[in-house]
């Protein structure tokens, strides 16, 4: 459905249905804001410098653009939280390149999350990585634990240092998420009261899973196969 002359509001209608008819509950839906205001979509679609928290609008995409879709359900009890970021059509490379390492860094956030290890582990995989090709780390807002709520105990954040924060243990379920500019890192919200977009305009890239630590390792709860077998490998 992504595709030039879309709107973010067609995409988040769709995703409503799609979730309500399979029996789950669109948890973003309703969900309280800082500064009080609910979230009034079921999913949020953040375009080029939106970094999350992007609101449906009556916009159409263009060429050219990405849109991150980050979804979270509720279904028998139990939360699941997922983002991938898209192309519209044909983007640039040095896009691409972005959306390429930003999704690389949250497979070798996953593969830091071992039992015995901590927190800050993944956290150093993720940073290192998009440091280390001259991208941005949003610093402000992080990854979480999850479960019978959206967000839990452990916060997550995408830069740290090896070794420090709480441990990681069999059993724990996290959602990582990667958020990463192709500028500068700092940020600013938009008068919604939602929309995190990047301070000097450069595009940003999100790609989340949630995971659970089980025999030692991370399993994979959410997946991206359905979407990469659309997409291709364009990245």
């Amino acid at each position: 459905m992504i595709k030039p002359g879309v709107t973010t509001r067609q995409i988040d209608a769709l995703a409503d249905t799609f979730i309500r008819d399979n029996g789950a509950t669109p948890t973003f839906k309703g969900f309280p804001g800082q500064n009080g205001v609910p979230f009034p979509a079921s999913v949020c679609t953040s375009v080029n410098e939106q970094v999350v928290h992007g609101i449906p609008t009556d916009t159409p995409l263009k060429e050219g653009d990405i849109i991150s879709v980050d979804c979270g359900t509720l279904l028998n009890g139990y939360n699941g939280d997922s983002c991938y970021t898209f192309c519209v059509g044909e983007v640039s490379e040095e896009v691409k390149q972005l959306l390429q390492t930003t999704k690389q860094s949250l497979y070798l956030g996953i593969e830091a999350a071992i039992a015995g290890r901590r927190v800050g582990d993944i956290s150093y995989a993720v940073q290192h990585h998009c440091e280390s090709h001259g991208y941005g780390v949003v610093h402000e807002l992080c990854g979480h634990g999850i479960g019978r709520e959206m967000h839990e105990d452990p916060m997550v954040p995408n830069f740290g240092k090896r070794g420090n924060g709480p441990q990681l243990k069999n059993g724990m379920c996290i959602a990582i998420e990667p958020m990463i500019t192709m500028g500068s890192r700092e940020i600013g919200i938009l008068s919604d009261g939602w929309t995190i977009v990047t301070r000097d305009s450069k595009p940003a890239a999100h790609f989340e899973h949630t995971i659970a630590i089980h025999h030692g390792k991370a399993d994979i709860l959410s997946s991206f196969e359905e979407v990469e077998k659309i997409e291709g490998k364009l990245y």
